[in-house]
C-alpha cells in the first residue's frame, strides 16, 4: 500500500516537472530583441557579395496579350562609404541577358524590378523601426505548438513617422520567424495605395496596390552564414475591377552567392607570374 502511495505522488508531480523543462515560448519584446541582434550582424559583418539573379517580369492588361520578359542579371552588393564615414549597403546588378539575348542596354524598362530587399528587408521588424511600426505577436496554435512565429506590422499613420522610416507609404504586413533559429523565413508587404509610376507634364501618376513577398534562406559567405533572399515577388494591380485594370509583376530568384573580394600578392622583380 505504501509504494502505491508513493508511485501516486509521484505521478502528480510529473506534469509541474515535465512544463518547468519545456522550453516558455517568447514573448513579442524577446522575439523583437532578437530580430535586433540578427539586424545587426547582418548590418556590420555582410561582406560585399554576388550571386546570379533570374528575374520573370510580366504586364498583363485586359483584351491584350500578356507581356513576359525573362532578365538574367549578376546581383551585387557592396558597401558604400558615406560622408560621415559609415557604410551603407548598396544593390546593382549587371544585366547579362534579356529573353537569352545580350541587352542593348543595361537600362531595363520596367516599373517592378526589384529593390530594398537586401538593404532593408530584415530591418522592418525590428527595434529600429519600434517608432514607425505597430507590432503584435500572433498567438501561437496550440494544435501546432512547434509552428513559426509570426509578428504581424503596420505602419504608424504618416503624419507620425519618424524621417528613417522604410516604408513611407501606408502599409502591413507579415514576418514569419522560424522558431529555431529565431530568424525571419518569410516577409509579407501590402501597400494598398502605392505610387507605382510617377507621373510627368504629359501623364497622371499611376497608383495601386502593391504586394510584396520575400523568402529568406541560409547563405554561407567565408566563415559566416547570413539569411539572404532565395525569392521575390512582386505584383503591382492598377484600376482593379475595373476595364482599365493593369497588373505589373516579377518574380526574382537568387542562387550562386559568392564573396566580391580581391586578392592581390607582391613578387619579387626577378619572379615570373605563373599561368
Amino acid at each position: 500500500m505504501r509504494w502505491i502511495v508513493i508511485l501516486v505522488a509521484i505521478s502528480l508531480g510529473l506534469p509541474g516537472a515535465l512544463g518547468a523543462q519545456q522550453a516558455k515560448a517568447p514573448t513579442l519584446e524577446d522575439i523583437l530583441d532578437r530580430l535586433q541582434t540578427n539586424l545587426n550582424h547582418y548590418d556590420a559583418g555582410v561582406p560585399n557579395f554576388f550571386c546570379d539573379e533570374h528575374i520573370v517580369s510580366s504586364q498583363m492588361q485586359p483584351e491584350m496579350r500578356d507581356q513576359n520578359t525573362v532578365v538574367d542579371s549578376v546581383f551585387r552588393l557592396m558597401r558604400a562609404l558615406k560622408p560621415d564615414h559609415s557604410t551603407s549597403l548598396v544593390e546593382s546588378r549587371e544585366i547579362q541577358f534579356v529573353d537569352g539575348k545580350p541587352p542593348a542596354s543595361q537600362h531595363f524598362d520596367a516599373p517592378t524590378m526589384p529593390s530594398g530587399a537586401f538593404e532593408g528587408g530584415l530591418a522592418l521588424v525590428s527595434r529600429d523601426q519600434a517608432a514607425c511600426m505597430n507590432y503584435t505577436l500572433q498567438r501561437v496554435n496550440k494544435s501546432h505548438p512547434a509552428g513559426p512565429y509570426i509578428v504581424r506590422f503596420a505602419s504608424v499613420m504618416a503624419a507620425q513617422q519618424p524621417a528613417n522610416c522604410l516604408l513611407q507609404e501606408n502599409s502591413k504586413g507579415r514576418v514569419v520567424v522560424d522558431p529555431a533559429s529565431l530568424q525571419i523565413i518569410r516577409l509579407e508587404v501590402s501597400t494598398p495605395h502605392h505610387l507605382i509610376i510617377p507621373g510627368n507634364s504629359y501623364t497622371a501618376p499611376i497608383v495601386g496596390r502593391r504586394d510584396i513577398t520575400v523568402d529568406y534562406a541560409p547563405v554561407s559567405l567565408g566563415d559566416e552564414t547570413f539569411w539572404m533572399p532565395s525569392a521575390i515577388i512582386m505584383r503591382n494591380t492598377s484600376g482593379a475591377g475595373t476595364f482599365h485594370m493593369m497588373v505589373w509583376s516579377f518574380r526574382a530568384t537568387y542562387r550562386n552567392y559568392h564573396r566580391l573580394e580581391v586578392t592581390s600578392r607582391i613578387l619579387p622583380g626577378f619572379a615570373t607570374p605563373a599561368p
